[in-house]
């Protein structure tokens, strides 16, 4: 073997390596203990939940839930070589794309918490091949994010896509969603929850900081009571 067939074969293992070793410490910060636990209710706030209504969490998915890039991105906001979660594969306009996509951290128990307070709908508005995968994967076959709705259920309205929360439930009490961009719930400010959006920071907690307070939500007559207090964390779309 040539020097240089050497070299580059060496280079080739060295490659995999940094690949593997990357994706086991990816594995390891997403699923770091988590610190938030749950406790069973007590008769009084089993009594207190019996009392009211319960509600729908509207669940955006790019930079809320996930990030993903798909063939052809120049400027990748994920650091090159970091490993997906999964990777999809759909055709758009008879042309085959992949998407690489890349989950929050702690998304997996973040949805398996919020689950059993709310029932879930995931609003998106990418369209629906796409969106349909992610939502598939995410759910892992557990049947928790049966309702969807897409891109073509949105508004297109000041070159942004809005989304109707009244079209998914009228009781707007009842309901409230959690997206990184405020100009899709423009129409619903005091039905929302505000969160950063994520591309790709290994340490981020952003979700399960949020828990405390969808676990006390769960417990109001009406959302809009407490969530009307967040207009300061809405950015001017």
């Amino acid at each position: 073997m040539g020097l240089r067939a050497f070299l580059l074969l060496a280079q080739k293992i060295w490659s995999f390596v940094c690949y593997v070793l990357r994706k086991q410490a990816r594995t390891v910060l997403q699923y770091q203990p988590v610190k938030y636990e749950v406790l069973p209710l007590s008769p009084l706030s089993r009594h207190r939940l019996s009392l009211v209504k319960r509600k729908v969490l509207v669940l955006d998915l790019d930079e809320t839930l996930i990030h993903s890039h798909h063939d052809g991105v120049i400027r990748q906001m994920v650091k090159p070589g970091t490993p997906p979660d999964f990777v999809l594969k759909v055709t758009i306009d008879r042309h085959p794309v992949r998407f690489f996509v890349h989950k929050r951290p702690h998304v997996d128990f973040f949805l398996d918490i919020v689950s059993q307070w709310y029932d879930l709908v995931v609003f998106t508005a990418s369209m629906e091949i796409y969106g349909a995968a992610v939502a598939d994967k995410l759910d892992a076959g557990r049947g928790i994010l049966r309702r969807r709705y897409y891109r073509q259920h949105c508004t297109l309205d000041y070159g942004s896509y809005t989304k109707d929360l009244a079209a998914i439930c009228p009781d707007l009490a009842s309901i409230f969603i959690l997206d990184n961009s405020p100009g899709a719930y423009r129409q619903y400010p005091d039905n929302a929850v505000p969160i950063k959006s994520w591309f790709s920071d290994p340490l981020d907690t952003s979700l399960l900081s949020l828990l405390p307070v969808l676990d006390a939500l769960r417990f109001t007559t009406d959302v809009r009571s407490v969530l009307s207090r967040n207009l300061h964390l809405h950015h001017i779309w």
